[in-house]
């Protein structure tokens, strides 16, 4: 089974937030979010659909995947998915292990499952070893807004539509305070602050934080790959740590295992190579003893990805939804969270292909 074409489409969709205008991490008011699927054919007439990452470098992420992935991956056997792609990161690793290069692989990898799981008429879940669950619980990703009432109304309004977990994006304590209030003392609170802050700077505001009662605290330090100080800060604060969204492969999450840095470990599926690297990573976890918990704010291919995987785990507790209202969703709404919980599609491959009305309405190339 032959690839014959990879087609990189950029589709950012309008969305809103219920708060102020948001920078969060693109430095402008945010008001779209930018996914770029990747639609790869065969000559078995079997198409399937993937996720690169992401947001406000999508044209970028693109021309890494129509000028330097997809020549190498044309013509190739779709159903050798590990060979391959271990193939083109060693042709590729020139261009660097993480970033655009790694972000263009994970599409492809994220579409080679979905064509196998299509060609062997099994539900993806199904290729990685069986289902757990048929629906997994959603976490209310709040964005950035840096004002506590705000924080504070969002968490009552995704309470209020069946959330039981809330992750904030702040960099300081009363917004988490104002969420705790709001919530009650039993609400499971994350807080990721993005890589915010020093070793220093990051002990001291553990101490503020510790009256929380934080479920995880995520990305507390820059640079995210000083694993040794973030394992002091995880043995001294005595705050749960994830990281992992900004690791590059395998052998990365192993070294961060290794320095005993985390306890949930976040790989994202679009960007650390998609779900052949993903497995790698679970396989390290469980040897280490250290929880799984993808990072996942996306609405594609990636989130479905994401679903699947976390379906056939036993261990990981939920899954990431951003908490904004897009405009239109490529998948008609059927993976919005309900009481709280993702249902699992059944159907072969990742379940649901992108609706193709969608695509032509939003993509913003000349495809």
């Amino acid at each position: 089974m032959k690839i014959t074409n990879i087609e990189a489409i950029p589709v950012p969709i309008p969305f809103t937030h219920g708060g102020p205008p948001a920078d969060f991490i693109v430095g402008k008011n945010w008001t779209e979010l930018g996914h770029l699927l990747v639609r790869v054919d065969t000559d078995a007439g079997i198409t399937g659909y993937g996720e690169a990452f992401g947001f406000n470098i999508i044209e970028t992420t693109k021309t890494a995947l129509d000028t330097l992935i997809a020549p190498l991956a044309l013509g190739r056997d779709a159903s050798q998915i590990e060979s391959l792609m271990d193939d083109l990161a060693l042709k590729t690793h020139i261009f660097g292990r993480y970033g655009v290069t790694t972000f263009a692989l994970s599409g492809l990898d994220i579409a080679l499952w979905d064509i196998a799981g299509k060609a062997a008429g099994l539900p993806l879940y199904k290729m990685l070893g069986g289902a757990h669950r048929n629906e997994v619980p959603a976490y209310a990703s709040l964005l950035k807004y840096q004002d506590p009432n705000v924080c504070a109304r969002l968490t009552e309004e995704a309470l209020a539509r069946g959330y039981r977990f809330i992750k904030l994006h702040e960099n300081t304590v009363e917004p988490v305070a104002a969420t705790r209030a709001a919530g009650g003392d039993e609400l499971p609170i994350m807080l990721d602050v993005n890589c915010s802050w020093s070793p220093h700077q990051a002990s001291t505001i553990a101490e503020s934080l510790a009256p929380y009662d934080l479920h995880w605290l995520e990305e507390p330090l820059w640079p995210p790959e000083n694993f040794e100080a973030l394992a002091r800060l995880r043995a001294e604060s005595g705050i749960p740590i994830a990281a992992g969204e900004n690791a590059c492969t395998a052998w990365q999450f192993d070294q961060m295992f290794k320095d005993g840095a985390v306890d949930y470990a976040q790989p994202s599926v679009t960007k650390i190579g998609g779900l052949t690297e993903m497995r790698k990573v679970a396989t390290l976890a469980e040897v280490a003893n250290v929880r799984i918990q993808p990072h996942s704010p996306y609405f594609g291919p990636g989130f479905l990805a994401t679903l699947h995987f976390i379906a056939s785990s036993r261990d990981i507790e939920s899954i990431e939804r951003f908490y904004v209202d897009l405009e239109a969703d490529m998948y008609g709404n059927t993976l919005d969270p309900v009481n709280g919980f993702v249902r699992v599609p059944d159907g072969p491959g990742l379940g649901i292909d992108p609706d193709p009305a969608f695509i032509k309405k939003y993509r913003t190339d000349s495809g």
